[in-house]
């Protein structure tokens, strides 16, 4: 389309030849003459001036003479919606379930859902409307995705929560018997496991999404709008705010409380509760300004040793003199 439409689309403010045509969407690295670029990490703001992309969505304040700039408020969400009108959805290759899927008889399945072959969709399970189950995606009794979930391939919804009772040396499984419910428009990364409520129900909140390999464990419940990014692990009932962010590999013990719009820096070992508004990092995890002045020292703690013992070893020497 012509860069005067696209600007129209995504409602951003054109400099440049509108009349222009643009096919796809491409890195500024990456871009050629009819593809169209972004701009938001500084990082990579030398490349304004290399690219070849035809034009490039920004923030208002940028300036550039070398190519077109679609200048908007919001310039990620606004790439975006250029992807879209560029590229659109993922077109699947069949309409509601594949005939190599199984879904058992007692199971419901929402107009415009798709189910890929090699899914299992067990007894009285709901699945809401426009959802999309990508191949080997499981999902166990009793359990109900709302409206425009994607499950992604591997994915495995309301497997046995990780209980056990041990006594006398031997670890007892305990029966769980909740279930899980994801909320309308989650999309969950493949191979995540979402573990069944011992009691009660797992609960992923409207909107939120997760990269690939993330276990939530049982009874926990997570908020609406959270992102929780690969390898994040979460014990059990756990309770997450609204808009909290978990970057990779972070871990989260059990029976702890994450406030609303709290970040969680990546590899962070979550032991206590986090407030409202807080960003933390590390292992433990603590707040933000603690931990940068803590991994500082950490990283001068070899010489700081030495410092140590050279003034161990004058005080020994101020010692001997004082006795002489």
């Amino acid at each position: 389309m012509q860069l005067s439409e696209l600007a129209r689309r995504i409602e951003a403010q054109l400099v440049g030849d509108g009349a222009v045509e643009v096919t796809a969407a491409a890195t500024l690295e990456d871009a050629r003459p009819g593809q169209v670029s972004f701009l938001t990490n500084p990082k990579y703001a030398a490349q304004l001036q290399t690219t070849r992309a035809s034009a490039v969505i920004v923030a208002p304040s940028v300036t550039c003479d070398h190519v077109a700039l679609l200048k908007s408020l919001h310039p990620h969400y606004a790439f975006c919606k250029a992807v879209v009108a560029l590229h659109g959805y993922r077109k699947h290759p069949h309409q509601s379930v594949h005939p190599k899927a199984h879904v058992e008889p007692t199971a419901e399945i929402g107009e415009g859902t798709v189910v890929y072959p090699g899914c299992y969709v067990g007894a009285r399970v709901k699945i809401g409307r426009d959802c999309i189950l990508f191949p080997n995606v499981v999902v166990y009794e009793d359990c109900e995705l709302r409206d425009r979930v994607t499950l992604h391939a591997g994915v495995v919804v309301g497997q046995d929560g990780f209980g056990y009772a041990t006594h006398e040396g031997v670890h007892h499984k305990i029966p769980q018997t909740g279930n899980v419910l994801i909320e309308d428009d989650c999309e969950i990364g493949s191979n995540s496991v979402i573990e069944r409520a011992s009691l009660g129900t797992t609960v992923v909140g409207r909107g939120t999404k997760t990269d690939g390999g993330v276990i939530v464990g049982h009874g926990t419940k997570i908020g609406a709008h959270g992102l929780l990014v690969a390898q994040v692990g979460i014990a059990g009932s756990v309770t997450i705010g609204h808009h909290v962010t978990i970057a990779g590999q972070c871990g989260i013990a059990g029976h702890l409380k994450i406030g609303d719009n709290v970040t969680i820096a990546a590899q962070a070992g979550v032991m206590n509760d986090i407030p409202d508004q807080t960003v933390v990092m590390g292992a433990p995890a603590m707040p933000i300004a603690q931990a940068r002045r803590v991994y500082t020292t950490f990283t001068q703690l070899p010489d700081l040793v030495e410092r140590l013992k050279a003034l161990e070893q004058k005080v020994e020497e101020l010692s001997t003199e004082d006795q002489v």
